[in-house]
C-alpha cells in the first residue's frame, strides 16, 4: 500500500497501457465493456492529477519554510 500511496501516476499509467494493449488486441470485446473501463480510467487519472498536485503544494510548502540565510524576495 505505500508503493500505491507513493507512485500512484506510474501505476497509473501501466494500468492505462494494459487497458490500451487489451483494447487493441482482443478486438472481440463489447464495446461497452470498453467504454465503460476508459470512462473508470479518466476519473482515477483524476484522482491521480489531485494527488499528485497535492504532493507538489507540500513540497512547496516545505521549501517556504526553510529559507536558509536569504530572505524571501532577494
Amino acid at each position: 500500500m505505500h508503493f500505491v500511496r507513493t507512485h500512484p501516476a506510474r501505476i497509473y499509467a501501466v494500468a492505462v497501457a494494459a487497458l490500451a494493449l487489451v483494447a487493441y488486441y482482443v478486438p472481440e470485446l463489447p464495446s461497452a465493456l470498453v467504454l465503460g473501463l476508459v470512462a473508470a480510467v479518466l476519473g482515477t487519472g483524476e484522482v491521480v492529477q489531485r494527488t499528485e498536485d497535492a504532493k507538489t503544494a507540500g513540497a512547496g510548502e516545505a521549501r517556504v519554510t526553510s529559507v536558509g540565510p536569504f530572505e524571501v524576495g532577494e
